[in-house]
């Protein structure tokens, strides 16, 4: 579609002059002899661009780019003025206008001004969709390339079209919050607010109010109203961090929110919200349950979709990708970079701490790095003393050996000395029972 650009003039042969040679420069032209007829124009075709002269019958271009700025901000607005009259097109400038050409004009001139102009409105809505990107992800990036991380973000996409609630499970470190926030980027509600909370820095007897808000003087400490995070959170997103915290009394109230959408403050009368709930929890909730501290009939309100997130060490391929993303993120000088056996060091690593402990190590080895080559002598002592043997205990075979049929022996034999109890052989591998549950679903284990 060829870009439209609206002339007003009331110099008809240089109009004329005008309007034909944008058009041979491949742009469609509306023209005006007036400031009011061209401002009838462009509030029925709201082109990007005007060109206007300054001084004409009625209402002068200065009125004429008052208006049209009040109508569309981000309108380009190039003012026409002879040659004595530049100090009035620098304060149009000032009123707004993009640009000004000065009588007379060469085509070349023009077209050149023109082009400019619509270039520079290019660039500026590139900035503000990557600065848009930039906040709605909170300072956050998505990154990974590994058949685990496409596979949930497949099925991010597909449960962020839908309003159920979804439950996170996954280690501590592994960027819950982070996939929340793509989520709710995603979803039908991305223009209403995401309101994060984590419920285990809260103290147990103020989460409720934290939660649900409360009404001035009904409890001791309580000097004015205050909305609670569901309130916040109207409209769009509300993420209950490390939701197995959450008190085993206060486990209805928030029951009756999801189910209801509706909840009473401390001390007020009943609300109604629409807001979307995703929950995460490093623990396993469903040992909480068989345990007793956490209600079964909410473990199923909010696990209708349950998402399990990878740990890194299941993610290599990711590794490299991860390190340049924080060596960037915590070092702008591109003069930085990490050597060759640290990054395959690495990928050797366990990450009990996960993505969060990437973060802070290549934080750490910029500070503390001798020059710009961070090196295995920069490694903290705690992962560069380690080797990839594991005690000793294997004995791989000369031809090689799958890693994945290793690890799927490793947890069948595990289950066999733990007499097929998950809770203990996942104690015995020293991996969370989800993280266990994970690996059967992945290689498709049962006892016989």
């Amino acid at each position: 579609m060829k870009k439209q650009i609206l002339i007003i003039d009331d110099d008809v042969s240089l109009r004329r002059v005008v309007e034909f040679t944008l058009e041979q420069a491949g742009y469609q032209v509306l023209s005006a002899g007036t400031g009011d007829e061209g401002l009838a124009l462009f509030q029925r075709h709201r082109p990007p661009m005007v060109i206007t002269d300054v001084q004409m019958p009625g209402i002068s271009g200065y009125e004429v780019l008052e208006k049209i700025k009040s109508l569309e901000a981000d309108a380009l607005v190039l003012m026409m003025t002879a040659f004595s009259s530049v100090e009035n097109a620098v304060e149009a400038i000032k009123m707004g206008a993009h640009d000004y050409v000065t009588k007379p004009f060469s085509r070349d001139q023009l077209v050149l001004a023109v082009a400019k102009a619509f270039e520079f409105r290019g660039l500026r809505r590139e900035n503000r969709q990557l600065k848009s990107a930039l906040e709605a992800q909170g300072g956050h990036e998505i990154i990974g390339k590994s058949k685990a991380m496409k596979l949930l973000m497949q099925r991010v996409e597909k449960v962020a079209a839908s309003q159920a609630s979804v439950l996170l499970g996954g280690e501590s470190g592994t960027g819950k919050e982070v996939i929340a926030r793509a989520m709710h980027r995603l979803s039908e509600c991305a223009a209403g607010p995401f309101v994060a909370v984590n419920c285990a820095a809260i103290p147990k007897d103020l989460i409720e109010s934290e939660l649900f808000g409360h009404i001035k003087g009904s409890f001791t400490g309580a000097i004015k109203d205050r909305q609670g995070k569901f309130s916040l959170a109207n409209g769009g997103t509300l993420f209950l961090d490390e939701i197995g915290e959450l008190p085993l009394e206060l486990q209805p109230k928030l029951l009756r929110a999801l189910q209801e959408q509706e909840f009473e403050p401390v001390g007020g009368v009943t609300e109604s919200v629409d807001v979307r709930v995703i929950a995460a929890s490093n623990r396993d909730l469903e040992v909480e349950m068989e345990e007793g501290r956490f209600r079964e009939d909410l473990y199923y309100r909010l696990a209708v979709v349950p998402l399990q997130l990878p740990p890194l060490r299941e993610r290599e391929g990711d590794i490299p990708l991860l390190l340049d993303f924080f060596l960037r993120k915590h070092e702008a000088s591109s003069t930085v970079v990490i050597d060759k056996e640290v990054v395959d060091k690495l990928k050797h690593y366990a990450w009990p701490g996960n993505v969060r402990e990437m973060e802070n190590l290549v934080e750490q080895m910029l500070i503390l790095r001798q020059d710009d080559c961070l090196r295995i002598d920069d490694l903290p002592a705690r992962i560069s003393r380690k080797s990839g043997a594991v005690n000793g205990v294997l004995n791989l075979p000369d031809e090689g050996y799958s890693l994945e049929d290793l690890e799927r022996e490793a947890v069948v034999q595990a289950l066999q000395k733990c007499n097929w109890n998950k809770s203990k052989a996942a104690e015995f591998l020293r991996i969370p029972r989800h993280t266990l549950l994970y690996r059967l679903e992945k290689y498709d284990i049962h006892q016989n």
